[in-house]
């Protein structure tokens, strides 16, 4: 089986003295950074057990979770999506390492699982290949799916509450307020 890695450190911030890369040149000790290698090793020993083939690792340094967007990440999309690498899987040491929000986590595993590529976290256990993966990935997508009719739910009572601000123009009983006539009557202002 072929896949992919994919790691992220979030700060290139020094172990030692706490200053980012830019600011450590004059410190007396060498650059001593989050490294990506702490969530590597494991997953190639993961693969090396299983007897998977490592096609590409994907590794972001410095970006935070809460991004959609990071290159290793696109890139990794890019490729899946566009069909540039074949994976069989795609394994990550833990979710949060590869998106921080629901939505993007499971945006994400709708693609690969149309492609037919599984999805393995280390630390949580779930590969999307067997039937206990299949079901965390189920769980996980009723979940967000009642996120989302309750945020739904949610605006639409806003939006029928009395005194909440409907879309449009906003015209008293009276009609529209003296400054609203002035602003239409002087629209150069």
């Amino acid at each position: 089986m072929n896949v992919a890695l994919y790691a992220r450190v979030s700060k290139e911030q020094c172990r030692k003295c706490g200053h980012v890369f830019e600011d450590h040149s004059e410190q007396d000790h060498d650059f001593a950074g989050q490294d990506p290698e702490a969530q590597l090793q494991p997953l190639r020993e993961m693969c090396k057990s299983r007897g998977w083939t490592i096609s590409r690792e994907y590794v972001d340094h410095g970006f935070s979770g809460a991004k959609e967007s990071r290159p290793a990440l696109d890139e990794l999309m890019r490729d899946v999506e566009r069909g540039y690498r074949y994976f069989d899987a795609i394994c990550c040491w833990k979710f949060d390492r590869f998106a921080r929000s629901t939505r993007h986590l499971l945006k994400a595993l709708e693609i690969f699982q149309k492609l037919g590529i599984n999805f393995v976290s280390l630390t949580e256990s779930v590969d999307t290949s067997t039937p206990y993966g299949k079901l965390v990935f189920t769980i996980l997508a009723a979940v967000a799916e009642l996120e989302r009719s309750l945020i739904a739910e949610r605006i639409r009572n806003g939006m029928r509450k009395r005194g909440a601000k409907k879309p449009g123009r906003k015209i008293g009983p009276n009609g529209p307020s003296r400054t609203t006539l002035w602003r239409r009557s002087n629209p150069s202002q």
